[in-house]
C-alpha cells in the first residue's frame, strides 16, 4: 500500500518562518561546539589573512577526530564581536552556522521548534521558507 503524502510529511510541510536580527545569540551562551571542516578552515583564513596552519592553531581544537572552532571561556564563539555584535567572518562562517535554525534537532518536534523560537529572537518570523529549503538545510550538518 503507497504511503500519502501526509503520512510521510514533516509537521512543518507547511514551511516555517525566520528572519535573522543579528542579534549574536546564536554566537554567545552556553559552551558547544561549532564544527568546521578543511574548506570552512582555508576560507576563514583567507579571510582573516593568515596561513592555514596558523589559522588551526590559533582558532581550531580536536574533539576526537572532528574539529570545532574555539570558544572563549564564557561560549562565546571566537569570531564574534561583542562590541559590534557581528561576526568577524561571516561571508566564509562554517555550514553550522548558515544553516541555523534549520538543524534536524530543532525540527524534530513542533516542541522542540518552540523552544527554538524562545531563544531565538528571529525563528518563527519573516520570511516563510518553504519545505525543500529547509529540508535541504536540514540535511547539510547534523547538529
Amino acid at each position: 500500500m503507497a504511503e500519502t503524502s501526509n503520512e510521510s510529511s514533516p509537521w512543518y510541510q507547511d514551511g516555517l518562518r525566520f528572519k535573522c536580527t543579528g542579534c549574536g545569540d546564536c554566537c554567545t551562551g552556553a559552551p558547544g561546539y561549532v564544527w568546521v571542516n578543511q574548506e570552512e578552515i582555508e576560507a576563514m583564513a583567507a579571510r582573516l589573512e593568515v596561513a592555514v596552519e596558523q589559522f588551526e592553531a590559533q582558532y581550531v581544537r580536536y574533539v576526537g577526530i572532528r574539529r570545532s572552532l574555539i570558544e572563549y571561556s564564557n561560549g562565546d564563539c571566537v569570531f564574534f564581536d561583542n562590541r559590534s555584535r557581528k561576526c568577524q567572518v561571516y561571508e566564509q562562517r562554517p555550514r553550522q552556522c548558515r544553516t541555523w535554525p534549520f538543524w534536524k534537532s530543532n525540527l524534530s518536534s513542533p516542541e522542540t521548534w518552540q523552544e527554538t523560537c524562545r531563544v531565538c529572537p528571529g525563528s518563527g518570523k519573516g520570511k516563510l521558507y518553504e519545505l525543500e529549503v529547509i529540508e535541504k538545510q536540514a540535511s547539510v550538518i547534523s547538529v
